[in-house]
């Protein structure tokens, strides 16, 4: 089974902020693949599917961003997924709004969400589809400018990039993930 991780924050107050660009990854192949995310036991919205003959999970933890690990780490547990089938979307400061970056492993780069992986699942390897969301210009905290909403010049950019996020996620059922990167890094 493959599992594709959209990171996030829960709640109406985050929905569409620029730390939630994973969720909205996770909600472009759940209506693509006709998966109902229900909240399970591992602290998450979780559904499955079967996608080109391929047995696939979506999540989106609610744990809030920096303790994404433990909603993560025990339903790979439960499902026996292994560190390879695992494919984590997030933010990334470090892209301009709009550009997506797919890499094999790496370190956190500061995300806390990325942090809390890393911790519960005891490695550094694992793949990653990183949307870029740019960074504050105007003096604005790191933390704060995260939980901010994309602007209206910034939107078409991004909802571009969320639909080429999904479109490498559906590609990585059926082609390597090195083939993916080929294809889809900019």
């Amino acid at each position: 089974m493959k599992l594709f991780v959209g990171l996030g924050n829960p709640g109406k107050e985050y929905e569409q902020t620029r730390h939630n660009v994973g969720f909205f990854v996770i909600d472009e192949l759940a209506k693509r693949w006709n998966v109902s995310l229900k909240t399970a036991k591992f602290r998450g919205l979780f559904g499955t599917a079967s996608v080109s003959g391929e047995k696939v999970a979506l999540c989106k933890p609610l744990t809030y961003m920096n303790l994404s690990g433990e909603c993560v780490r025990p339903l790979m547990d439960y499902y026996d997924i292994a560190i390879d089938d695992v494919i984590v979307i997030y933010d990334d400061l470090d892209l301009p709004p709009g550009k997506i970056r797919l890499r094999l492993k790496g370190s956190s780069g500061g995300h806390n969400g990325v942090k809390s992986l890393i911790h519960h699942l005891g490695t550094e390897q694992f793949k990653r589809i990183r949307i870029g969301i740019g960074r504050p210009t105007n003096g604005q905290p790191v933390a704060d400018y995260v939980l901010s909403r994309f602007t209206e010049e910034e939107k078409p950019a991004v909802d571009k990039a969320v639909l080429r996020a999904a479109d490498a996620c559906e590609q990585a059922v059926k082609a390597p993930f090195i083939q993916v990167m080929n294809d889809f890094n900019e």
